[in-house]
């Protein structure tokens, strides 16, 4: 529930740029909440940072709904040895956005002390308990996971699509890789659609299809654990529309275009089609699989063909994987 300030209301004041929020940032937060009955949260951001400020408020909205939560993106200094009019500056700034008040300004900087005077207020010390950083998260995302909160982990999760026709094991493959790196897989959406049409859909369906496959990946990479196998992507859906009918709406492949992943895995053909009641054409295997390894190749994705046994197909997708944890991490996935 959103706050509300009223005028004997006791107010509090937190700053910062929150590159990216952390769990130390979520308990200065909860402090901040029983400490005070109103409270104002700055994100600031400047043009240079490495994380979007746009993104970083979203994520502190997110955290923190019941805050008046508000985005500065004034070219201030961050310390105070960089400038001597740090603290004139930031009052100007502060003052803009927040003509009255705080009566405390909650924080852990050593300059605490003197940034609350200067607003009138009363410095409240805010144990830094929690041994993580920004910069510590945005250096080693994987070694410092268990700090980042639920809404940032979408940014930093490694995205595995496992991309192929029917019948080619990609759902046993992403449960199986899931399981053995202790994370979670995304299901094909489709399934699920089908099952409540009996088996058949159209062309009206593709865009339902699509929608849940991208709502059920956003929603599960809050959950992931570094990393994230994906059954099948929108570029599947959008495949598999061109092929049935000959015509895709023009948003999927607009999305098909900027979802963006890490990996794809291309399961091959060279297992026998095993019929269910949800699997379309066997015929078009080989069709869809040219599709696939097209689309792949001219959008320039990285991806590695994974074909044999099950065995010899779970082997080669864990020694890819295993390589891409071995590089530097992308700060933009």
């Amino acid at each position: 529930m959103k706050q509300e300030h009223h005028p004997h209301s006791k107010t509090g004041l937190i700053l910062g740029k929150f590159m990216p929020p952390h769990l130390g940032h979520q308990y200065l937060i909860d402090f901040a909440r029983g400490f005070v009955e109103y409270l104002t949260i700055l994100v600031w951001s400047t043009p240079s940072d490495q994380i979007s400020g746009d993104l970083r408020y979203a994520w502190m909205l997110d955290m923190c709904a019941d805050a008046n939560v508000i985005h500065i993106t004034d070219e201030n200094p961050k310390e105070p040895q960089q400038d001597p009019e740090f603290f004139s500056r930031w009052h100007t700034t502060i003052r803009r956005v927040l003509p009255t008040g705080p009566d405390y300004f909650l924080a852990h900087e050593e300059y605490g002390d003197r940034f609350a005077q200067m607003l009138g207020a009363s410095y409240i010390p805010v144990d830094r308990h929690i041994p993580v950083s920004g910069s510590l998260i945005r250096e080693n995302p994987m070694a410092t996971w268990p700090y980042i909160p639920a809404c940032v982990r979408p940014y930093f999760v490694r995205r595995i699509c496992i991309l192929g026709p029917e019948s080619t094991g990609r759902s046993t493959l992403a449960q199986r890789l899931a399981a053995h790196y202790g994370t979670v897989s995304v299901n094909e959406y489709a399934r699920l659609i089908l099952e409540t049409k009996g088996g058949h859909y159209h062309l009206d369906d593709i865009s339902l299809i699509a929608r849940g496959q991208i709502a059920s990946e956003d929603a599960l990479a809050r959950q992931a654990n570094w990393l994230l196998f994906c059954d099948t992507d929108v570029l599947t859906t959008m495949i598999w529309s061109e092929i049935l009918y000959d015509d895709c709406p023009d948003w999927i492949r607009e999305a098909a275009g900027q979802r963006q992943y890490d990996l794809y895995l291309l399961t091959d053909i060279d297992d026998p089609w095993a019929e269910e009641h949800q699997r379309v054409r066997s015929s078009d295997r080989q069709l869809f699989f040219e599709r696939c390894l097209q689309e792949l190749e001219c959008r320039k994705k990285f991806y590695i063909k994974i074909s044999g046994s099950w065995k010899q197909r779970f082997e080669q997708a864990c020694q890819a994987v295993d390589q891409l944890l071995s590089a530097p991490h992308f700060s933009q996935p």
